[in-house]
């Protein structure tokens, strides 16, 4: 199964986990052929490990992609938007997107495996 090496080897010196909430960050190269959300989609694969290609992982379903890429993207004369970012939850993780292409996601506060569990015992 395709799990985006090449693309996580290419911006790798942009990766990294901060704090001890283990907040995720990515940054967005706008100047790149990769579309803005195509970098938020596998950053949240990377921090949730479900692939891109599973079919249960739709961002479409969080944030109309679309619209994420229209908003952020350069100028038509080429300058950046400044000043600007829009949280959203995914799976419980809390996803904030900067106008400058910063991606910061932040984990639930539940621990891992908790987050989909239903009321009775095991």
């Amino acid at each position: 199964m395709y799990r985006n090496q090449s693309y996580v080897e290419s911006t790798a010196q942009h990766q990294h986990q901060v704090g001890d909430a283990g907040t995720y960050y990515v940054k967005h190269d706008f100047g790149g052929s990769a579309e803005l959300t195509t970098t938020l989609a596998h950053a949240i694969s990377d921090v949730t490990g479900v692939d891109v290609t599973d079919a249960g992982f739709t961002l479409n379903d969080y944030v109309d992609p679309d619209a994420l890429d229209s908003l952020f993207k350069p100028r038509d004369d080429g300058t950046a938007r400044i000043d600007g970012h829009l949280s959203f939850a995914v799976w419980g993780y809390q996803v904030t997107v900067y106008s400058d292409g910063q991606i910061a996601i932040v984990p639930p506060n539940q621990p891992p495996g908790t987050r989909h569990a239903t009321g009775g015992g095991r």
